[in-house]
């Protein structure tokens, strides 16, 4: 496979079929690793159950010998380039890096919902908004994340393949939000009104439908998460996955050194039992005083 910031293109996209098919497979995934089921026996189980008209039981197949054999789904994934598109690859590996933070359920639920927009029929500003709202709010990484994006069926050999890695070298120093104004049919028609050239157009290419420059320009220096929510109401754009957070955490931790001082204190009476100085006196409660009578 090449570099992670030069991951490899594709051909074209899959048929409906194969995206309603991933959509299942990803989220039985999941679904059964919360069981604590191995994933190679969820890999086996799974290759039953999806439609055998389709590609996937036979890269199940393949993905379940790589797990085997490297104990990395993501190795498999990338060695199929025919199949799964780098920003697929490139999430699963950011869930299986050693010191990662984003973990693997997290990860299949992203590609469950991308896979599920595609099958509905993905627009190129959708999936785009969709992947890169993924990147930002896991924190994957925009360098290598864009990448990848830019390398999707979706977009390679077209204007968005452009625009996306030139993007990738203007975040940070470019409002997001400004970004996709200026490549919108809102940006053309506030320039045309502006100048009052009605045949006006602009040096790049139009990306962006005007309600989607609207929303962009309306929420320039802002959160982009503000952005991406109002994308979702307004549009219909997919939702993203919130990272999940470690639930009672705050709780648990009192109550595990309250467990563990008790330990300690059980250990300490032992060790005294057993060199025969056991003092229980320590143990003694004074009684309750009583008012005496007159």
């Amino acid at each position: 496979m090449s570099s992670a910031t030069n991951p490899p293109r594709q051909g074209a996209c899959l048929d409906r079929e194969e995206y309603i098919e991933q959509t299942y497979f990803f989220r039985v995934f999941r679904d059964r690793l919360l069981e604590n089921l191995p994933a190679q026996e969820v890999l086996e189980t799974i290759h039953e159950e999806v439609l055998t008209t389709t590609r996937l039981p036979m890269v199940i197949e393949f993905l379940r010998g790589e797990v085997g054999l490297h104990g990395r789904l993501s190795r498999g994934m990338a060695l199929l380039t025919h199949y799964f598109t780098p920003f697929q690859v490139f999430v699963f590996q950011r869930a299986e890096e050693d010191r990662s933070k984003f973990d693997q359920l997290t990860a299949l639920e992203i590609l469950q919902h991308e896979a599920s927009y595609k099958a509905q029929g993905a627009t190129p500003a959708g999936l785009f908004v969709y992947q890169f709202e993924s990147i930002s709010r896991n924190r994957l990484g925009y360098d290598r994340g864009l990448a990848a994006v830019a390398a999707d069926p979706m977009f390679a050999g077209s204007p968005w393949n452009d625009w996306i890695l030139h993007a990738r070298l203007q975040l940070g120093a470019t409002d997001f939000g400004e970004l996709i104004y200026r490549c919108s049919q809102q940006f053309v028609d506030d320039r045309r009104r502006a100048t009052g050239e009605s045949d006006w157009s602009p040096a790049q290419d139009v990306l962006f439908g005007q309600r989607e420059g609207r929303i962009a320009k309306a929420n320039r220096g802002k959160d982009p998460l503000y952005m991406f929510a109002a994308l979702q109401r307004q549009l219909g754009y997919p939702t993203v996955p919130r990272p999940k957070k470690e639930e009672g955490l705050e709780q648990q931790v009192p109550a595990l050194q309250a467990k563990l001082s008790h330990l300690e204190k059980r250990i300490q009476l032992l060790e005294a039992e057993t060199r025969g100085n056991l003092d229980l006196s320590q143990f003694y409660t004074k009684p309750p005083e009583f008012p005496s009578g007159e």
